[in-house]
């Protein structure tokens, strides 16, 4: 570990998250695996795998979780209320979901705050907003979190990894609006140990990564000196 970073353990952040178009059932079985032998906190999948990951993870720490609308946000609200509550009847206790960026920055807030809202309500479940922040102005950050925390969300997560990365910056910026009232997700882009814990000191509380395996074994390295 480098002198100037406390010793803080990533792996209960970390949401592993197999998000793959070609993802297949071996692999689910793999990350759900990893999760519980290294104690992430989430392992993320598609929908159509919810249902294998919660009979894998059953009674077991790692929670299920699964996108709503990704990664545009831009399906309608009724098909984004159904693949919530699928997800949950299939076993899901963690859904992020995609913000509409399309109503948010027209100023249709109303519908936003409802279609969030909604699906907190029916589901029930722990909801993190993708907020997508490299397609958003600071004032639309600022907007966007204020509308979440409103209608229920339990976090803000910054991007869904296909329209830029999570950056300290952002997540200081979400942290200074949240306080502490939600939590914060910060994922995109997490290719370091190093990288990891910056997120961690500026406020995140969840790392969405792929490459959880491997920024733990670049901290084993780092406290073996190589």
């Amino acid at each position: 570990m480098a002198a100037d970073y406390p010793d803080i353990d990533i792996a209960p952040f970390i949401d592993h998250a197999l998000l793959t178009p070609t993802a297949t059932p071996e692999q689910v079985e793999q990350w759900c695996e990893q999760a519980y032998r290294f104690n992430f906190a989430a392992v993320c999948i598609y929908p159509t795998h919810v249902k294998q990951a919660a009979e894998l993870l059953q009674n077991k720490k790692p929670k299920v979780c699964t996108v709503i609308g990704f990664p545009s946000g831009a399906t309608t609200s009724a098909v984004k209320l159904y693949e919530a509550q699928e997800a949950v009847e299939n076993g899901a206790t963690e859904l992020d979901l995609v913000l509409n960026l399309s109503w948010l920055k027209i100023g249709k807030t109303e519908e936003v705050h409802r279609e969030i809202a909604e699906i907190c309500e029916e589901t029930g479940q722990t909801v993190k907003v993708i907020l997508e922040t490299g397609l958003l102005t600071d004032a639309e950050k600022r907007l966007a979190a204020e509308i979440c925390m409103d209608a229920g969300a339990a976090f803000l997560k910054t991007s869904t990894g296909w329209n830029g990365s999570a950056t300290v910056a952002d997540v200081r910026l979400l942290k200074e609006i949240v306080r502490d009232r939600i939590g914060i997700k910060a994922s995109g882009g997490i290719r370091t140990h190093e990288q990891a814990l910056d997120l961690i000191l500026a406020g995140a509380t969840r790392l969405g990564t792929s490459r959880g395996i491997d920024l733990l074994h670049q901290r084993d390295n780092l406290e073996k000196g190589e």
